[in-house]
């Protein structure tokens, strides 16, 4: 794969990461807001306290994710920099065009990464 085309990937998912970071960060945002409010009103049913409670961990974890998923888009970024951009990280092989235009930030190829589990 050509380096603008990788680049032009990493990019791509990148904004779209950042979108969705965005949007988690809100819902967390107007989820405190909310709890915030509803504090003074002792009346709310524990089965509603729960269901906010498990709505906010999926939250928190999607962003999580999110976190961690740029970090592997910037990573990919400082490799096609580097030059070592799909190379196979394990055994050095191409990592392949079809798995990049997939996976942008992989860092193995799919022999290694069915190995790794």
């Amino acid at each position: 794969m050509d380096d603008n085309r990788a680049r032009a990937l990493l990019t791509v998912e990148r904004e779209r990461l950042t979108g969705v970071r965005q949007a988690a960060l809100h819902l967390l945002e107007e989820s405190a807001s909310g709890r915030q409010a509803a504090l003074p009103h002792v009346d709310q049913s524990l089965a509603d306290s729960a269901s906010e409670l498990g709505e906010r961990e999926r939250q928190q974890s999607v962003a999580r994710r999110v976190e961690g998923e740029l970090a592997e888009i910037d990573a990919a970024l400082e490799r096609l920099a580097a030059g070592s951009y799909g190379i196979c990280e394990r055994c050095g092989n191409p990592v392949g065009d079809d798995r990049l235009e997939a996976l942008p930030a992989a860092r193995l190829c799919i022999t290694d990464q069915a190995r790794a589990g």
